[in-house]
C-alpha cells in the first residue's frame, strides 16, 4: 500500500456521488459501517449498564461523574500523542490494536460483575484504561474515513457515520435497559465483548489496494508544538475548538444528568434511564439524517446550532412531567448533533492533510476530555440542587456562551454561510486562485493578511463546497461525530 501523495480528486472507480447512503457503495466503507453498527450498539449497552452499576454499589451523582472523568481523563494526557502517532502509522493496523483493547477489557469487566468481584474502585480503574484506548482510537478512526471513500464522499461518509452511531444509541439503552431489569449488568458487558469481533473482522477483510492513503508524517521532534502553533494561529481552527470545549464541559454530560433525572426526579429503573437516552439519540438521528443530505456547513450554522441545543436543554430540565421531559430530549438530541456536525467539519476542512492527524487529537482532547472538569461539577451540582439543576445550568451556559460569540463576530460581521477551507493549501493552489476571483468576504480572518485587494478567508467557498487542492497536504473534508466510545452526548 502506497503511502505517498494521493490525488484529491475522485477515484476512477468511484461510485455515482448520489443518494443519501451513496458511501456504502464502496465496499470498505461497508465492512466498516456494518462492523460499527454491531460493536456500537455493544458499547451503548454497556455505557448503560456502567452507568447503572454505578448507582447500585451507591456511587451517586458524584460516582458517575467520577467514572466519566476518568473515562476521559486519558484524552487530556495521551490525546494530542494519540494524534501524532494516527499521522505517523498505518491507520488500520492501529485501529485494529485499539479496537481489540477495547474487547478484551469489556470481557474482563464482564468476568468481574459477573463473579461477584466488581466494586466501585474497579470500575473506576475499568473507565481510565478504555480511555486511554479510546485516546489513541479516536484520532485514527476519524482521519481513516478518508482514507475509506476518497474526497467526493467524504461528507457523505461522515453523516453516514453518525446515523449508524445515533441508531446504535438508540437499540443499545433500550435493550440493556430490558436486560438489566432482568439478567442484571454482567451478561451486558459480555453482549459488548462479543460485539467488537464485527468491527475487527471488518478492518481485517477490508482490500488495502482500494484505500487511498495519506501522506504519512516523518518522525520528527517538536511535532506537539507544531500542531498547536498551527491550531493556535488560524482562527477557523481555533473558534470552533473553544466554542466545543465550553459545549462539552458544560452541557454534554447526559449519563451523570440523564441517569439522575431516571432514578431520582421520576423515581425510575434501568428501562427508565434506556428509554431516555434512547429519546436522545432519536432526536439525534433526525439531525444525522439530515446532515447526509447536507453539502456543506458554516460557522453561522455551528453558532446556531449551539445556542438551539443548550436552550433545549435548558428547558428540558424544566418539564415537571416524564413524558414532556422525553419529548424535550428530542430536539435537544437533534441539535446536537447539528452542532457536533458543523464543529467536525469544519475544523477537519479547514486543516491540511498532514496536519488532519494532530488537528483532530487537539480537537478530541477538548471535545472528551472537558469531561474530567465538567462531569464531576455538573455531578456534584446534581447532588446539592437536584438533577434538574445540571441539565438548566449547563444548557443555559451553552447557549449564552455561543450568543456572546455570535454576537462579537457579528459586530464584526464575520459570521458566514461559506464552507471553511484549508487556508495554508488554498493559499498555494488552483482553489485559492479561483476563490481569490470570488466576490464573497471571509467570516474569519486569516491570521496572516492576504496581499490580494479582496482577500480571501478560511471561509470563503473553493470552487465546490468541499473540493481539494492538488497539492501534497491538500484539505479533504470530513466531520461527524462517530466515536466508538459515545461522548455524553
Amino acid at each position: 500500500m502506497s503511502t505517498g501523495t494521493t490525488s484529491t480528486g475522485s477515484s476512477s472507480t468511484a461510485p455515482s456521488s448520489t443518494g443519501s447512503f451513496r458511501s456504502l457503495r464502496v465496499r470498505n466503507y461497508r465492512l466498516f459501517a456494518g462492523g460499527q453498527l454491531v460493536s456500537l450498539t455493544g458499547t451503548w449497552m454497556q455505557m448503560t449498564a456502567q452507568d447503572w452499576l454505578v448507582l447500585q454499589l451507591g456511587g451517586g451523582g458524584l460516582g458517575l461523574g467520577g467514572v466519566l472523568a476518568l473515562q476521559f481523563l486519558p484524552t487530556l494526557l495521551f490525546g494530542l500523542y494519540g494524534g501524532v502517532v494516527a499521522d505517523r502509522v498505518d491507520k488500520r493496523k492501529l485501529l485494529l490494536v485499539t479496537q481489540t483493547c477495547s474487547g478484551v477489557l469489556a470481557g474482563a469487566m464482564a468476568v468481574l460483575v459477573l463473579t461477584g468481584a466488581v466494586t466501585l474502585p474497579l470500575v473506576f480503574v475499568f473507565a481510565g484504561l478504555l480511555g486511554t484506548s479510546n485516546a489513541f482510537d479516536v484520532p485514527a478512526r476519524q482521519a481513516f474515513v478518508s482514507e475509506m471513500v476518497g474526497d467526493d464522499l467524504l461528507p457523505n461518509a461522515v453523516a453516514l457515520n453518525s446515523v449508524t452511531f445515533n441508531a446504535a444509541r438508540i437499540v443499545g439503552p433500550a435493550v440493556a435497559g430490558v436486560l438489566i431489569g432482568v439478567i442484571d449488568t454482567g451478561p451486558v458487558f459480555a453482549i459488548n465483548a462479543v460485539s467488537y469481533v464485527a468491527v475487527v473482522t471488518g478492518l481485517l477483510w477490508m482490500r488495502t489496494a482500494d484505500l487511498h492513503p495519506a501522506r504519512r508524517s516523518a518522525r520528527e521532534p517538536g511535532q506537539f508544538r507544531e500542531g498547536l502553533r498551527y491550531i493556535t494561529s488560524r482562527r477557523e481552527l481555533l473558534l470552533p475548538i473553544v466554542l466545543v470545549g465550553i459545549v462539552g464541559t458544560f452541557g454534554l454530560n447526559f449519563p451523570v444528568t440523564l441517569a439522575l433525572m431516571a432514578n431520582k426526579t421520576f423515581a425510575g429503573t434501568a428501562a427508565t434511564y434506556g428509554a431516555f437516552t434512547s429519546t436522545l439519540a432519536v432526536g439525534s438521528l433526525f439531525g444525522a439524517v439530515l446532515a447526509t443530505r447536507r453539502k456543506q456547513v458554516s460557522f453561522r450554522l455551528l453558532l446556531a446550532a449551539a445556542i438551539m441545543f443548550g436552550v433545549a436543554e435548558a428547558v428540558a430540565g424544566l418539564m415537571p412531567s416524564k413524558v414532556l421531559f422525553m419529548l424535550l430530549l428530542l430536539p435537544t438530541g437533534a441539535a446536537v448533533l447539528t452542532f457536533t456536525t458543523a464543529a467536525n467539519a469544519t475544523v477537519q476542512l479547514a486543516a491540511g492533510e498532514q496536519m488532519r492527524g494532530r488537528v483532530m487529537s487537539f480537537y478530541v482532547l477538548v471535545f472528551l476530555g472537558t469531561t474530567p472538569v465538567g462531569a464531576p461539577l455538573i455531578g456534584l451540582l446534581s447532588e446539592r440542587f437536584g438533577p434538574r439543576s445540571g441539565l438548566v445550568v449547563g444548557g443555559a451556559l451553552c447557549a449564552l456562551s455561543a450568543g456572546l460569540v455570535a454576537l462579537l463576530l457579528r459586530r464584526r460581521r464575520q459570521v458566514s454561510s461559506q464552507p471553511p477551507v484549508s487556508n495554508d493549501d488554498a493559499a498555494r493552489s488552483s482553489t485559492r486562485a479561483a476563490a481569490s476571483r470570488s466576490p464573497v468576504v471571509a467570516a474569519l480572518p486569516t491570521s496572516e493578511p492576504s496581499p490580494a485587494p479582496d482577500p480571501v478567508a478560511p471561509f470563503a467557498p473553493s470552487t465546490s463546497p468541499f473540493s481539494a487542492t492538488a497539492s501534497g497536504d491538500g484539505p479533504r473534508s470530513s466531520g461527524i461525530e462517530d466515536d466508538a466510545t459515545p461522548r455524553a452526548s
